[in-house]
């Protein structure tokens, strides 16, 4: 049987206040849950699967690094300054 991790446990694993939790899932847009009766609980592969889906920071520190040396972006593309 797979272990279920608690509200409690996935705050403390992501480091967030349990409110924070329980405003995601009120928004939808936290990992994946299931309720066993009136209770919350969290499979661990949800979790980090939901982790996994994440965006990433790198390309953004890109964009800054180069808008910072005069170079512009539109979007996903760069635009060299004439």
């Amino acid at each position: 049987m797979n272990t279920l991790l608690t509200e409690e446990e996935v705050a403390k694993h992501l480091h967030v206040s349990l409110a924070s939790i329980r405003r995601w899932r009120l928004e939808r847009r936290g990992p994946q849950f299931i309720k066993v009766g009136s209770l919350v609980r969290y499979r661990p592969e949800d979790l980090e699967f939901w982790l996994a889906s994440l965006p990433t920071g790198g390309a953004q520190l890109v964009k800054a690094e180069t808008a910072a040396n005069g170079q512009r972006y539109r979007g996903a593309v760069k635009v060299m300054s004439s």
